[in-house]
């Protein structure tokens, strides 16, 4: 069906105003300031005049599939359902492995990605985990990248934490180079996801990849990137030598007590120190564990991380840290969109139909649309998973 929002202040991320957006068929047909149908064909009509339209969020790392849990095997966190992601506004996740890749697997994490597609959502993920050396589905990187449709990079691999397996610069960069291959022959990005722990070594590996090899920085995208000030620190000149940095949005309040930013403290920093909107993201970490170590690497706690916080930690962008809502929306849709190489997070004539229109007042989403698909009605959901 037609679907015309008529009047309704347009963001595509970037601050369009007052627009007429008329969409079928999964596609974006028309963005004008005013359109008309006279027509006999049934359409949709919605007033947008007191609302925003974005794009739809692209969160850039969820545990979809589930986690490993660091408390034993009961601690194994559950698989991600369609209506944590679409009721917040998220309409592509993109899924990895973590520290645990022997009982979880990336046969699970790919039927998982390809189930909710099945159910209407934009899903991806990425072979490997924090492990090097790399496991992956099939014979290689390379033939996981380039024959698999979900499989768009590696990732998450750890450095800088103890749970890693401590890569050399030079295993790094084999695995750098044979994504960015693999990437070239496909037509995808070949990025490569870093978990950066709490270790004091922070970014240098990367730095002395790009230094010794042909690597550029920008092939790889670090995320928790707001653990600690120091580690932010990093981050800034990171994005300054021509890299992207991610900061996670779900986070303890133990965590934020001892030392880490909110995700958006760190988006309105980074922003007030010059840095490159175009270079800041945020992403979830939903369903993944969070456990709690005190100073000694001893675990102390543990919780479960939330796609919701990515709604939360844009509203706290703007609401609280006066970011401008076309720069925290940037963090959440064009820019994670470009890093990993995905036709996402914009909206435009030809572009895919994934849209959210948010509550002016609020910023809560009342509709979301994926792939031209209404999937969320009135702050509720429309079409539910097939256990939820």
């Amino acid at each position: 069906m037609l679907t015309l929002i008529k009047n309704v202040e347009l963001f595509t991320p970037k601050k369009l105003g007052k627009r007429d957006v008329l969409f079928a068929g999964g596609k974006i047909l028309a963005i004008e300031e005013k359109i008309e149908l006279n027509s006999s064909i049934e359409f949709s009509l919605i007033d947008g005049s007191s609302f925003l339209l974005t794009p739809g969020f692209v969160d850039a790392l969820v545990h979809f599939s589930g986690g490993g849990g660091e408390a034993g095997f009961a601690s194994r966190t559950p698989q991600m359902n369609l209506t944590d992601a679409t009721k917040h506004g998220i309409t592509t996740v993109i899924g990895a492995l973590g520290t645990d890749d022997v009982s979880r697997t990336h046969t699970d994490l790919i039927a998982k990605a390809k189930g909710l597609k099945q159910e209407g959502l934009n899903a991806f993920c990425h072979t490997g985990s924090y492990h090097l050396p790399i496991k992956t589905l099939g014979h290689s990187i390379r033939h996981d990248i380039m024959y698999i449709d979900e499989i768009i990079g590696v990732g998450e691999v750890a450095i800088a934490d103890h749970r890693g397996t401590q890569p050399s610069v030079k295993a790094l960069a084999s695995v750098a180079a044979e994504a960015r291959t693999a990437g070239l022959l496909s037509g995808k990005r070949g990025t490569v996801s870093i978990h950066v722990g709490t270790g004091v070594e922070h970014l240098q590996l990367l730095h002395e990849v790009a230094q010794s090899t042909e690597i550029p920085l920008n092939q790889f995208y670090p995320t928790h990137m707001n653990r600690n000030a120091e580690l932010l620190t990093a981050g800034i000149a990171f994005c300054k030598a021509g890299g992207t940095i991610d900061f996670t949005t779900s986070t303890t309040e133990y965590d934020l007590a001892n030392g880490e930013l909110a995700a958006a403290e760190a988006l309105a920093y980074c922003l007030d120190k010059g840095v490159n909107p175009q270079q800041l993201t945020m992403s979830s970490d939903g369903h993944a564990s969070l456990p709690i170590y005190n100073v000694h690497n001893e675990l102390v706690g543990f919780e479960v991380g939330s796609e919701s916080s990515l709604l939360s930690s844009f509203q706290q962008a703007v609401q609280q840290f006066d970011v401008p809502i076309e720069l925290a929306l940037q963090s959440i849709t064009a820019n994670p969109a470009h890093i990993l190489g995905l036709d996402k997070g914009r909206v435009c004539v030809e572009g895919d139909a994934d849209l959210v229109l948010l509550d002016a007042a609020t910023l809560t989403p009342h509709s979301v649309w994926c792939n031209g698909k209404k999937m969320v009605d009135t702050y509720q959901p429309l079409v539910t998973g097939f256990f939820s």
